[in-house]
């Protein structure tokens, strides 16, 4: 299992599953949040790994530009960096947050140009084994 873990976030890749999983384990300024994306790019690029777990339950939601940079930017990046593989992000939210969530895709998946669309699938969760079963179907 490769691990990279700054004090703001766990990260680490199962090769057993298949998945790279992303763990914040308190909230982050913008620059943090940018920076652990990044290094999550780079783990991914490393074990070709295009199916994501990102669990944001310990921390309250991006603020709308950064959401918008994940959506977009990250997004694009994923496809154009992991090649060959099947591009999946679960988002681990809690009940409260899954609304803002939805919400906030829903405004910024038009934008999206289609091949991005459909080349890395985004799906909100509540339960982390629904995600998993979604991740590895």
């Amino acid at each position: 299992m490769s691990n990279l873990s700054p004090a703001y976030m766990d990260l680490a890749y199962r090769p057993d599953l298949r998945v790279l999983f992303l763990r914040w384990t308190r909230q982050t300024t913008s620059q943090e949040l940018r920076a652990a994306y990044d290094q999550t790019l780079e783990l991914a690029r490393q074990e070709q790994a295009g199916r994501w777990l990102i669990d944001l339950r310990r921390r309250s939601l991006a603020d709308p530009a950064d959401f918008a940079w994940i959506v977009h930017d990250v997004r694009a990046r994923l496809a154009q960096g992991v090649a060959g593989a099947e591009h999946r992000i679960a988002y681990l939210v809690t009940p409260n947050n899954a609304p803002t969530i939805l919400g906030r895709l829903a405004e910024l998946e038009p934008d999206i140009p289609a091949a991005v669309r459909t080349a890395v699938a985004f799906r909100i969760f509540t339960e982390e084994h629904t995600a998993l079963e979604w991740l590895q179907a």
